[in-house]
């Protein structure tokens, strides 16, 4: 298992993602969040002028914290290190390559996109999807195990449920803020 990105940028063990609901938290979070974890910044509900007004606030603090910041979505240009989203999404995306997976066919798209780590998801319930069918603890490490690439529990975690998880790190929108 890769534990540096080929440009030898190390693939974070905590990341925490960013929405409308721990917007307002953020700042206090980001000052607890162990150096060398992520910020994937999402913040789609934003418009385009705010959304790249609020990564900067953000970016600077990171940058002070010694946290690296994701950039998901339409982020042309953006000074992150590193992309969030599905393989498809992940083209020709500079620095950490973060796919999302689902499944064991996910998991394949994403090694072939050369992701640098995959996000596998849903392993919990969680307000981010109320209802979606999760995969477990089990399932999740059965796939995760199929991994060439360091694997990420996402959805419903926390750091104790992420400690009962023996694989790559973890990421969180509540679980973190």
């Amino acid at each position: 298992m890769r534990q540096c990105h080929p440009a030898c940028r190390p693939v974070p063990r905590t990341l925490l993602l960013t929405d409308a609901r721990n917007d307002h938290r953020l700042e206090s979070t980001l000052s607890r969040l162990p150096r060398g974890s992520a910020l994937v910044f999402r913040h789609y509900h934003l418009p385009p002028a705010a959304r790249r007004a609020r990564f900067e606030v953000l970016r600077r603090l990171c940058r002070k914290r010694g946290v690296q910041i994701i950039t998901a979505g339409d982020a042309p240009g953006w000074p992150a290190d590193g992309h969030y989203g599905a393989p498809r999404s992940l083209g020709r995306a500079q620095g950490l390559r973060f796919a999302t997976a689902h499944s064991l066919a996910e998991i394949g798209a994403a090694v072939r996109a050369r992701a640098s780590a995959i996000l596998l998801s849903p392993v919990f319930p969680t307000r981010s999807h109320p209802g979606a069918r999760i995969l477990g603890p089990v399932r999740f490490l059965l796939l995760a195990r199929r991994s060439p690439v360091p694997v990420i529990a996402l959805g419903g975690m926390t750091k104790r449920r992420a400690a009962r998880l023996p694989v790559w790190g973890w990421a969180a929108i509540d679980g973190l803020a």
